[in-house]
């Protein structure tokens, strides 16, 4: 096939798989650790190396690249699948229909774009900058707004009315921009509003642009055209979706004296929500012949609950209770897998 296919860059083998990572930023290191947790550890032979491989998956090649680039090298076929943040999937890409979004909350680097404006202006919602950007422009002197999300920000501000702005497109440290006095307000990404607030900004109360945290994409005529590649996005997607599941729950064993299992089980079914997702299971433990009547419970229970369920199992005489971590939890099929397929057909 020729190089100038997209689906076929120079130096690609046909069968090569290509997965990008974050090369840097706060998604680097949260991409691998959450990679590690869903048992897709990425081995990488020389640090400073931009290839890498992931023994679970032998036919990808991991790539690292820089976030904002890994929705344009997915969309042009560079690569078959990227892992990124929402924020700069939309802001590049927004809803283009060559790259399919295949998880979009993967649970780690959560933050928000938002409008911030200084804090001593006597402004608090969006209308109210509408008005103060009316009352500008009249003047001759439109709002300046210092961002690197250009496309989102502007599609925002005409939504709700705000036709006259100024967009000042920068990469750099945008919080001093109103205090050095070439924007007057920004809109940038915030994870705690720490940031905001040492440099005496605060957001507005409705100006939140768009909620993001990392997610999975994928180059969406590779998937229909290579069997392969829709076999990994389908592997991807169940390890993905079977830990975050996982992620919110422990695993509890106990011991409890009773009859039968049916006798232990109506004892559990009259505390709250001790059935675990779907039991809870219990089976005879086989002592000496002289201490019958022992069986073990194994629920499972979220985590918010966990001090609660311990509690409910010693009270309806649970002992030895052992709390362990899930690492997966699998579905028959994942909806979103489902919905992925539906987007394919």
């Amino acid at each position: 096939m020729s190089a100038s296919n997209p689906l076929r860059p120079t130096g690609r083998s046909s069968e090569e798989i290509r997965l990008a990572l974050p090369s840097k930023g706060r998604l680097e290191e949260p991409t691998l650790a959450f990679l590690a947790a869903c048992g897709l550890a990425v081995e990488k032979a020389n640090p400073r190396q931009y290839v890498a491989r992931i023994p679970a998956l032998p036919g990808v090649t991991v790539l690292f690249q820089r976030a904002g680039d890994i929705p344009l090298s997915v969309r042009d076929g560079g690569v078959d699948f990227g892992i990124t943040g929402y924020d700069v999937v939309m802001e590049r890409l927004d809803h283009d229909p060559r790259v399919l979004i295949l998880h979009e909350a993967l649970n780690y680097g959560h933050c928000d774009l938002v409008l911030a404006v200084p804090e001593a202006w006597p402004i608090e919602t969006v209308d109210e900058l509408a008005a103060l950007a009316r009352s500008r422009a009249q003047e001759g002197h439109p709002l300046r707004i210092a961002t690197r999300f250009t496309h989102l920000v502007s599609r925002f501000l005409k939504e709700r009315g705000i036709a006259e702005f100024h967009l000042v497109a920068s990469e750099g440290t945008l919080e001093v921009a109103p205090s050095i006095g070439y924007a007057d307000l920004i809109a940038d990404l915030t994870t705690t509003g720490t940031t905001l607030h040492d440099n005496r900004l605060k957001p507005l109360r409705d100006g939140v642009i768009l909620h993001a945290q990392a997610c999975l994409i994928a180059n969406r005529e590779a998937l229909k055209a290579r069997p392969e590649v829709l076999a990994v996005a389908r592997q991807l997607v169940e390890f993905f979706e079977a830990h975050l599941r996982a992620e919110a729950h422990y695993m509890l064993f106990a011991n409890m004296r009773g009859e039968s299992a049916e006798a232990i089980a109506r004892r559990l079914f009259t505390q709250t929500d001790l059935g675990g997702l779907q039991g809870p299971t219990i089976s005879r433990v086989y002592v000496r012949e002289e201490d019958p009547g022992w069986f073990a419970i194994h629920i499972i229970v979220r985590k918010d609950r966990l001090n609660e369920a311990i509690q409910q199992l010693r009270t309806i005489g649970g002992s030895g209770v052992v709390v362990a971590p899930v690492t997966y939890i699998f579905e028959e099929e994942p909806l979103r897998w489902q919905r992925v397929l539906e987007q394919l057909s």
